[in-house]
């Protein structure tokens, strides 16, 4: 039997200084911060200036987007949500500086050159196990087995990483690559579970209405997306590979379209993640065009889920989540509206530039990469002082 649920309340409210008070604040600065100075880095990597360091340049910038970057969203949505899903504490003050400076270790093993690769790969490896077993702790008290996936699938984030390090220790050959997409293929699908939770919720709630859920499409939604995304890594050209795509890509686009209102259009922290969910549907429909024979897709399906389901979701979701956390309306700083617009057109020059202009590639990339960085560099601008202080309305977290 659970022991009784905690009373949040009885937590006392953080004076003053209040990085460490609940896990999404940590994690969604530091995201928003090393989103733009990964960016800054991956330009400067294309222009010939740097070079990274044991891992090729294109291992290097997927790891530190996927490990970095969307695991520190990740970490934090998931800190956060787990207290509200179980009302039980997560970890805070010393506990979650001790996590957050795990993850930080990983990023700065990166950066320093001339560490051993052993070494760079403990470390690294290390942060997404321990996260799973914070959050398992409250998940398993309360017994809400349709939470249990999400420890689960931090640790198949973590065996992807292992595919990665592996080829970097030459334990292995060529499992680099196939880790990063397995990596990029278990956060889409997280962000299926956490989006078809949490959009047509948000939505109902702010706008009155009321979602279409269509039973045989919730249903096929967790069928199709592993089994499409699985036969990717198996073959990724193959028909039946393309059969599935295609199937992902048509349950995912009538979801979406079952929650879509014109009324959300006039609230940006809504239209925002409608529109982040949408390029889940794209990226299988450039996917099941990869698996038909169509080679010149592949990048194109792969950003659309990286540059543009994780891109555009994790900076609607990190504003959103701010807010709400910190005590305040739910109404971003009007320049978010811009970010929200720039993080779309970066993931769009990213994914059709190079299909429609390929001689073109640098110069696309150079776009997309400064707008993603005005996009989160705005983030990071106007969210740090909420980030950094106590809730406004003087309740712990």
């Amino acid at each position: 039997m659970a022991k009784p649920i905690e009373d949040l309340q009885k937590r006392r409210p953080s004076a003053g200084w209040a990085l460490f008070a609940l896990g999404f604040r940590p994690f969604f600065l530091a995201a928003s911060l090393f989103a733009v100075l990964l960016m800054v880095l991956w330009l400067l990597v294309l222009g010939g200036v740097m070079t990274p360091g044991e891992m090729s340049p294109l291992v290097w910038h997927g790891h530190e987007m996927v490990f970095g970057f969307a695991v520190s969203v990740i970490a934090g949505f998931l800190l956060a949500a787990t207290q509200n899903w179980t009302g039980i504490r997560t970890i805070s003050g010393r506990p979650l500086a001790a996590l957050f400076l795990l993850w930080l270790a990983g990023r700065l093993c990166f950066l320093i050159p001339g560490l051993p690769v052993g070494l760079v790969a403990l470390v690294d490896l290390a942060f997404l196990p321990v996260l799973a077993i914070t959050l398992a702790s409250p998940i398993l008290r309360t017994k809400q087995l349709h939470n249990y996936p999400f420890p689960i699938l931090l640790l198949a984030l973590t065996a992807a990483n292992a595919l990665v390090h592996a080829d970097a220790l030459h334990w292995t050959s060529g499992t680099a690559k196939s880790g990063l997409l397995m990596a990029v293929y278990v956060v889409v699908t997280l962000i299926t579970v956490v989006g078809g939770r949490t959009i047509p919720n948000f939505t109902d709630n702010k706008l009155q209405t009321h979602a279409r859920r269509r039973k045989i499409i919730e249903w096929l939604v967790p069928t199709a997306t592993p089994a499409a995304l699985v036969a990717a890594l198996i073959a990724p050209v193959s028909p039946v590979t393309a059969l599935l795509a295609a199937l992902a890509a048509a349950v995912h686009a009538i979801r979406v379209a079952g929650w879509y209102t014109p009324k959300f259009w006039s609230v940006p922290l809504l239209w925002v993640l409608h529109l982040g969910y949408a390029w889940i549907a794209i990226g299988f429909a450039l996917l099941a065009l990869t698996a038909a024979g169509w080679g010149a897709a592949a990048g194109s399906a792969l950003h659309a889920f990286t540059a543009g389901t994780i891109g555009v979701l994790t900076l609607g979701m990190m504003a959103r989540v701010s807010l709400g956390h910190t005590g305040r309306k739910l109404d971003p700083p009007p320049v978010m509206t811009l970010a929200f617009v720039a993080i779309n057109l970066a993931a769009l020059a990213r994914v059709v530039l190079p299909l429609l202009f390929p001689a073109a590639y640098t110069q696309g990339m150079d776009v997309a990469g400064l707008i993603w960085i005005a996009a989160f560099g705005v983030f990071a601008w106007k969210y740090a002082p909420m980030l950094l202080r106590p809730r406004i309305d003087g309740k712990p977290g």
